[in-house]
């Protein structure tokens, strides 16, 4: 059976994910937004920081997260941000389908990262991380409005959201855009941790 299609991101108190420009990705507001994420273990191991790090709840989830995730969705504005941002051995250890109108063969990664170039849609792009997938999951990885086109044509199936103690005040909203009209909310799970709320979510067509 096909696993499900979800989304997990960090958002701050007033409704934010990124900052608005590509340029400040890695800036203080991110960094404080991801605040939580940096001293896991699993976080420091994924990326190869060395040795230790913390362990805990947060740590727990980063893993799940990533151990039920068998292939991964993105769109070209994360990929842009991401091409020059993450090592060479990039984090995902998965198929990645990006979602672009460019015509780009795949680009293979050490550590089992190979990014495929979609450019006939985004539900081309969802079968064919399904497929790579097998009976794990697929991920949404982002950005915003990559998340929302699948959110709005109704393929996520679950999503979770870090509620970061942090404040943007302008950015790129999570949920600008979104056809509430079409989506309906199910609470799932809540876990509050030393840093952030853990929140999760199944979606239904309301």
């Amino acid at each position: 059976m096909a696993g499900k299609v979800f989304f997990s991101v960090s958002m701050s108190l007033d409704g934010f994910i990124a900052p608005e420009s590509v340029e400040d990705l890695m800036g203080r507001q991110w960094m404080e937004l991801q605040q939580w994420v940096f001293p896991q273990r699993f976080f420091r191991e994924n990326l190869k920081l060395g040795a230790g790090g913390e362990e805990g709840r947060d740590n727990d989830i980063l893993r799940e997260t990533f151990e039920r995730t068998g292939a991964s969705v993105m769109g070209k504005r994360m990929f842009d941000a991401g091409e020059q941002a993450w090592p060479e051995d990039a984090p995902f250890h998965t198929p990645v389908f990006v979602v672009t109108h460019e015509k780009r063969d795949p680009w293979e990664r050490p550590g089992g990262t190979t990014f495929h170039f979609v450019n006939d849609g985004i539900e081309s792009a969802l079968d064919q991380a399904r497929e790579a997938a097998g009976d794990r999951d697929v991920r949404v990885a982002g950005g915003g409005a990559t998340i929302l086109e699948y959110v709005n044509a109704g393929l996520v199936d679950e999503f979770s959201i870090a509620l970061s103690p942090v404040l943007f005040g302008a950015g790129i909203r999570l949920f600008e855009g979104v056809d509430a009209g079409r989506v309906a909310l199910e609470p799932v799970r809540a876990e509050p941790s030393p840093r952030v709320t853990h929140l999760t979510y199944a979606v239904r067509e309301r």
